[in-house]
């Protein structure tokens, strides 16, 4: 047995170490980092552009953005938006409308209240920056709901029942509701009552983007609709039915049809974790709509192709061919996608910024044949030769139409 102050490198008593044959770090292909330097700063682009040459945090919004741009970029990249957090109340709807608007989404998963509080903000109403001198109890009385440090008036909410009043009064009881054709039916109203006024729902309305709410009740709007069925039932009328299933039907076969795809998550949560479970739903209905005898892993092949742009921060996550992470590489950095259970590397090489045409792996030759449609982005250069990424400007990703 070798004793407690021997290593499997020998006796170090003495402090000496091991013998270690330094490598160059040149000859090993490794990415230098630069300084960022504010003298060369005159725009966001260039500070972002910046940040990617970092490290920590700041590398990661820069390959974030890159990654980001380069399913905007790809018109065959369908870009499945999560939302999570009070981003509506913190005024960033526009935002998402924007990006609506210009094609760059084209589903949003999210949560009730960020949907609800923007329908506040599209129909004229405002939120207010919340004073630290007045207590809870004191915001309470005087009718203001305290979000953080802004305060939403409960009159906003009343204008909000308002809308869904005007909504489910023209809703079928023969038709189930689910979130999607709930928020569709609402972007409606927007469209043809809130003239001059911009918000999320309406957006989605006109851009036909569907917005599906995974934990309906969790919301304004669910109460609404709870409360407007104790009424129907006061009135004898028929109830609305509500199946969330629906919602998971028809963002599977959205998905199924699309050629690649790409998430774009804020926040994370049951909007993120929900839109994930689209690769195991098709993988489990695939295996289990057959004997088991017959049952096939499922290739990304079987999704009718579909591929991966990426999932820019955090966590490898395997949800399916739907996300994936960027991992660092000696000729930058790749999305890698996976399918329950693997791990494959099938999306694009992401290096050089607007990123290059991705190659399938060959040491797969299995996956070769059956993988996903390499990206074609076209390869940006900067004046001193290296591959740059431009800002995005109005119009420049895919057509939701």
């Amino acid at each position: 047995m070798r004793p407690k102050n021997e290593s499997k490198h020998g006796n170090h008593q003495e402090g000496a170490g091991i013998d270690r044959k330094l490598h160059d770090p040149v000859q090993d292909r490794l990415i230098p980092l630069e300084p960022l330097d504010p003298q060369k700063i005159h725009s966001v682009d260039d500070l972002v552009r910046a940040m990617a040459k970092t490290a920590f945090t700041g590398r990661q919004l820069g390959e974030a953005a890159d990654v980001l741009e380069a399913m905007a970029r790809d018109q065959d990249c369908f870009v499945v938006m999560t939302l999570a957090g009070a981003m509506t109340v913190a005024k960033q709807g526009l935002i998402i409308a924007e990006l609506i608007d210009r094609g760059i989404v084209n589903a949003i998963v999210s949560t009730g209240a960020l949907m609800a509080h923007g329908l506040v903000e599209a129909t004229g109403r405002a939120h207010f920056r919340h004073n630290p001198e007045l207590s809870d109890e004191e915001l309470y009385e005087a009718g203001y709901n305290r979000v953080y440090d802004t305060l939403e008036p409960e009159q906003n909410l009343d204008d909000v029942e308002r809308v869904m009043g005007a909504v489910f009064a023209g809703w079928d009881a023969k038709e189930v509701m689910c979130s999607h054709k709930l928020n569709r039916a609402i972007g409606a109203h927007l469209a043809k009552h809130a003239k001059g006024q911009r918000g999320i729902l309406k957006s989605a309305y006109e851009q036909n983007v569907p917005v599906f709410v995974p934990a309906f009740s969790d919301s304004e709007l669910g109460l609404d609709y709870a409360l407007t069925n104790r009424e129907r039932d006061k009135e004898g009328k028929a109830r609305f039915r509500f199946d969330p299933f629906e919602d998971l039907e028809y963002f599977a076969a959205t998905l199924l049809a699309q050629k690649r795809l790409g998430i774009f998550t804020i926040g994370g949560g049951v909007p993120r974790n929900w839109s994930q479970q689209f690769g195991p739903f098709i993988e489990l209905r695939h295996r289990r709509g057959r004997p088991a005898t017959q049952a096939l892993p499922l290739w990304p092949a079987h999704l009718s192709r579909a591929g991966v742009l990426g999932r820019a921060v955090g966590q490898s996550v395997q949800r399916g061919c739907v996300v994936g992470q960027v991992c660092a590489s000696g000729r930058g950095w790749k999305v890698w996608g996976g399918v329950r259970g693997r791990d494959r590397r099938i999306a694009a090489d992401c290096s050089g910024g607007a990123g290059e045409t991705g190659q399938r792996m060959k040491e797969d030759e299995r996956f070769n044949e059956v993988g996903c449609p390499e990206i074609r982005i076209q390869e940006l250069r900067a004046k001193n030769g290296g591959a740059a990424r431009l800002p995005v400007e109005a119009g420049m990703g895919p057509n939701p139409q």
